[in-house]
């Protein structure tokens, strides 16, 4: 394991609450999670940003910009698994007979 994996598998895990699924609580609930993903998602990739910039700049070590890189690309490939599995599930109810 590299160190750009390892950095991105801390970041997930600190992360890995917010999607972790509940089954206790309803639909309000989940759209509550959804929304909290989609906020850390967000901050996530604003947080890499700001760090890129930063090392631009010359103001941040290589170091930090390359585990906000990795906490980016790792959130990215995240949200385009989810996205994958939602258009798979739909397509699946598509094809279910009335």
């Amino acid at each position: 394991m590299d160190i750009r994996s390892a950095f991105a598998a801390q970041g997930y895990a600190a992360t890995r609450p917010v999607t972790a699924p509940r089954p206790s609580e309803g639909a309000g609930a989940t759209q509550n999670t959804l929304g909290k993903a989609a906020t850390s998602f967000a901050e996530t990739l604003a947080q890499g940003e700001e760090v890129a910039q930063a090392a631009m700049a010359g103001k941040a070590d290589s170091q930090a910009l390359v585990q906000a890189l990795a906490q980016s690309e790792l959130a990215i490939e995240t949200a385009v698994t989810v996205r994958d599995k939602v258009v798979e599930a739909y397509q699946e109810i598509l094809r279910m007979p009335v």
